[in-house]
């Protein structure tokens, strides 16, 4: 194993921070004015190059709001008209992809998140000595493939070396299990950011760190609070967030973001803007529980991210044994209640908030580099992958909350005579019809055209440790592979939706099976129908009225059941069906096998 350093990266949506684990203890490392955590921020000059990353890019949003950038990591692998309306300087790429426009310039998310990681770099080595080349970075956990990717991208483009992507709650949990927790342990991971929440249920035994379950939103976060702050604001003096110039959106949001953070424990939230235009100040006062208020929309949306959590992992509240925050925005008071009210405990507080997922990864950085040992992570799947099959229906091969990395595959063949071709289309999602889930791509895998039933082609799914998936489809008559790798899951799916696709599952179960069940048997049906008509007139001669009687009674049933697309009446009547035909078909076997027997003898 290189046992060269590995250093943990925590690229938040607000800040950021690198670490590593020397002698067995994990640090942040500090800049040159001793700060350990980074503001997410990038300045560019007026020929839009870069002028300042961190502190001193913030400094300028004042000045120049127009040629300064945070919260970037909400645009990685994000398409343009996903986030059009977050920022007015969003332009679309060739590819329909977001790009930011900065005098002039046009930005993919990915170059600006890599100054970022460059600063935090060049932090590294000032204070090690040495130059810092392998990282493991972190991301949400309900990020997609589009934004892993992109998030690694960012990463290469800074000169690094990117050796693990890793969920944000699996990171803290690492840096509150290393230090704190001994023997077994179920542990919730509650990660609200500047701009996501993941609620992540964990189990600890022995070394081994197993995620239980994942859920949360890529579109929520502390963003989401000032920008609701912001509003109330307005609304106090009659005005809406519309009516205001670019300048005046984030002159108020840097204020509304600096009385948050002096929120005292009492929960009393008080602006005051002079001057914010001409004859107008902006205020705003209020105390704990209004400031409840202005977030409940937020609060609900976390309340139903937990509770989903908690039931993919089938735990009860008693079973859990510590509640972790992580992210700065859980200090908020609205929050921390919410915190002890659903999970009926007070939440553990020993780990900073805003340093504990940099450690963590640091700590993952460190095993991967042989520095710990006998410690393994095992992450999950948020959501089912599969493929459709004939007849518009979604077959799963890696179940969701699926331990990664991971494999699986599966054998299918073609469906009609003479099929020469076949299209595999890729799908993540919980629904029963293919249609109703987000497809990932699609390759076609070319075979010789053969007797229906006869071609064979594997297809086999293949997700690494960074949560990326690779798609092999095989022709096993002839070994050819055809391979791709999903560098665009979900990307032209709204992140909102993430959050509708199990509860959408869930309220749609009885419908989803019943059109499954339906579509199976009409399958068959359609199969058997034309078959039984064929064994009738070859074996016309041998067959009693009593069973010509019966079989067409059960041919009609069954015609009788698709056209009122009955699922449970068609599939009782196939069984019936084929329960009548079983001495016919009994019949048609001896006088296949007596054809063959007698062709061998020459008669």
């Amino acid at each position: 194993m290189d046992e060269t350093p590995i250093f943990g990266i925590d690229l938040g949506t607000t800040n950021s921070a690198i670490g590593m684990v020397d002698a067995g203890f994990s640090y942040l490392l500090a800049d040159s004015d001793g700060r350990r955590i980074q503001a997410s921020v990038v300045a560019y000059g007026e020929d839009g190059e870069l002028s300042s990353v961190g502190e001193a890019a913030k400094r300028e949003r004042s000045i120049h709001p127009h040629r300064v950038v945070g919260s970037v990591k909400r645009w990685m692998g994000r398409r343009f008209q996903e986030v059009a309306e977050t920022d007015e300087r969003l332009r679309s790429g060739e590819r329909g992809e977001a790009l930011i426009e900065i005098c002039g310039r046009l930005l993919s998310p990915e170059e600006v998140s890599a100054e970022i990681l460059t600063h935090l770099k060049s932090i590294a080595e000032a204070r090690v000595e040495h130059p810092v080349e392998r990282v493991v970075i972190t991301v949400p956990a309900y990020f997609n493939e589009a934004q892993r990717l992109a998030t690694k991208r960012a990463g290469e483009l800074a000169g690094l070396k990117v050796e693990r992507i890793i969920n944000e709650p699996t990171a803290a949990a690492l840096a509150y299990g290393l230090d704190r927790l001994e023997g077994q342990a179920k542990i919730a991971v509650f990660d609200l950011g500047g701009g996501t929440f993941d609620l992540t249920i964990l189990e600890m035994q022995e070394g081994v760190f197993e995620v239980l379950s994942t859920f949360g939103d890529t579109q929520l976060g502390g963003d989401d609070v000032d920008q609701a702050l912001a509003n109330a604001v307005l609304a106090e003096h009659g005005l809406s967030w519309e009516e205001l110039d670019f300048i005046e959106q984030q002159r108020l949001l840097e204020a509304v973001e600096t009385a948050k953070c002096e929120i005292g424990d009492e929960g009393e939230f008080a602006l005051n803007l002079p001057f914010f235009r001409e004859g107008l100040n902006l205020q705003l006062a209020c105390d704990a529980e209004g400031v409840k208020g202005i977030l409940s929309p937020l609060l609900e949306r976390i309340r139903r991210h937990c509770l989903q959590a908690l039931s993919d992992s089938n735990l009860d509240l008693n079973q859990l044994d510590e509640v972790i925050l992580v992210g700065g925005s859980t200090r908020l008071g609205a929050v921390r209640d919410l915190v002890a009210e659903l999970f009926q405990c007070e939440p553990n507080l020993s780990q900073h908030p805003d340093e504990a997922v940099a450690l963590g990864a640091s700590i993952q950085g460190a095993i991967l580099s042989g520095a710990v040992r006998d410690i393994v992570l095992l992450d999950v799947t948020p959501l089912s992958l599969g493929i459709e099959t004939f007849g518009g229906l979604m077959n799963v091969l890696i179940p969701r909350n699926t331990t990664i990395p991971c494999k699986a595959g599966e054998m299918f063949t073609n469906a009609v005579d003479g099929q020469a071709a076949m299209q595999v289309r890729v799908l993540q999602g919980e629904r029963e019809m293919a249609r109703d889930n987000w497809q990932l791509g699609e390759l076609e895998v070319e075979f010789e055209p053969l007797p229906k039933g006869q071609a064979r082609v594997g297809v086999q799914f293949a997700i690494d440790a960074n949560g990326l998936l690779e798609v092999l489809a095989r022709d096993t008559t002839t070994g050819k592979d055809t391979v791709i790798e999903i560098n665009s899951a979900a990307i032209d799916v709204d992140d909102d939706q993430v959050e509708q696709m199990v509860s959408e599952s869930v309220e749609h179960a009885f419908t989803d099976m019943n059109e499954r069940v339906f579509t199976e048997a009409k399958m068959k049906a359609e199969e058997l129908l034309p078959a039984v008509e064929e064994a009738m007139q070859q074996l016309a001669e041998h067959l009693t009225d009593q069973d010509r009687a019966a079989i067409e009674v059960s041919v009609g049933k069954v015609r009788e059941a698709m056209a009122q697309q009955s699922a449970g009446q068609l599939k009782l009547a196939v069984k019936e069906l084929d329960q009548a035909t079983e001495s016919m078909a009994a019949q048609l076997v001896e006088k296949a096998m007596e054809e063959a027997l007698n062709r061998q003898l020459g008669l």
